[in-house]
């Protein structure tokens, strides 16, 4: 107590953070029982009949949420497994670069669509993709092409949503292992250039084995939200293209506000964050076999 006494005014300014915490991370455990009750809206959530796990019966039998599943699966793999290794690669080229001052004005050019709303991307993306007069479009028209419904093309949309996420993010993801090689050792790379060691190779053999505990981090708080896909596809799906851009975000969104079976839809976020934990536990195991020590 006499600590308390002594620091009130730091704890006075965790209380807003603490009690922020507490309503929306902890308060929300309570009403995930919505998702084992017939929940109706009149009667209340105490006094709605308890049915077991028949919502996530039903989930599982429901072919939306099958494919909706899958889509969350296929477009987060897409952009982890694409999109994992371009912020490394920026932050290496950055550091690499003779200029400061040129390397600082790429940076805040690269890191400035993160402060981007996914609205305003979106309509960025369907602007600058329109096969009637869009950019991207008119230079295709230039070597010959005939134009591409990229928003609209099955075969194509996916491919949308890896990029425009790529460069939303990938310049800001880079400043995070930019802070890592600035924490490498000048020592090293004076020891390699007495050895003869070019920049390539200076590169390879220690700047990015440095940034393998960073990276490794950062990979497990991707998984951890790896089918925490939602506000990117809302934004930018439509119905030509909803069979395979349907996630399971859009898809709670769906059941629960739209339709409003708001016990359905607990029962489908539920699951989502179940199979993120395990996802999250899993990565968690693999990199403790590798380093020797477990991130959380």
């Amino acid at each position: 107590m006499r600590n308390v006494s002594m620091h009130k005014f730091i704890y006075l300014l965790v209380l807003p953070g603490l009690f922020q915490i507490i309503v929306f991370d902890y308060v929300p455990f309570y009403y995930l029982q919505v998702a084992f009750k017939k929940f109706n809206v009149f009667k209340g959530l105490e006094h709605s009949p308890w049915i077991g796990f028949q919502n996530f019966i039903d989930l599982f039998n429901s072919e939306y949420f099958v494919q909706a599943f899958k889509n969350t699966v296929i477009i987060s793999l897409m952009q982890l497994l694409i999109g994992f290794f371009v912020p490394v690669v920026i932050a290496i080229m950055l550091n690499e670069l003779r200029s400061r001052k040129f390397a600082r004005v790429v940076q805040t050019t690269i890191y400035l669509p993160h402060f981007l709303s996914w609205v305003i991307i979106g309509g960025l993306f369907v602007t600058l993709l329109s096969p009637n007069g869009g950019v991207v479009n008119i230079l295709l028209s230039w070597v010959g092409f005939e134009p591409i419904y990229f928003m609209a093309s099955p075969g194509w949309f996916r491919w949308v949503l890896v990029f425009s996420e790529i460069w939303k993010n990938a310049g800001w993801e880079s400043i995070i292992y930019l802070a890592a090689i600035v924490g490498i050792g000048q020592d090293q790379y004076e020891s390699a250039i007495v050895d003869g060691a070019s920049r390539f190779q200076r590169m390879v053999y220690i700047t990015f084995p440095a940034l393998i505990p960073t990276m490794l981090v950062v990979l497990l708080l991707k998984i951890s939200n790896i089918l925490r896909i939602f506000e990117q596809v809302f934004v930018m799906y439509n119905p030509v293209v909803s069979e395979i851009s349907e996630t399971l975000g859009t898809y709670v969104y769906q059941i629960g506000i739209r339709k409003g079976d708001l016990a359905f839809a607990t029962a489908a976020g539920l699951f989502n964050s179940l199979v993120s934990l395990v996802l999250v536990l899993a990565a968690n195991y693999i990199v403790k076999k590798i380093r020797g020590q477990s991130i959380v």
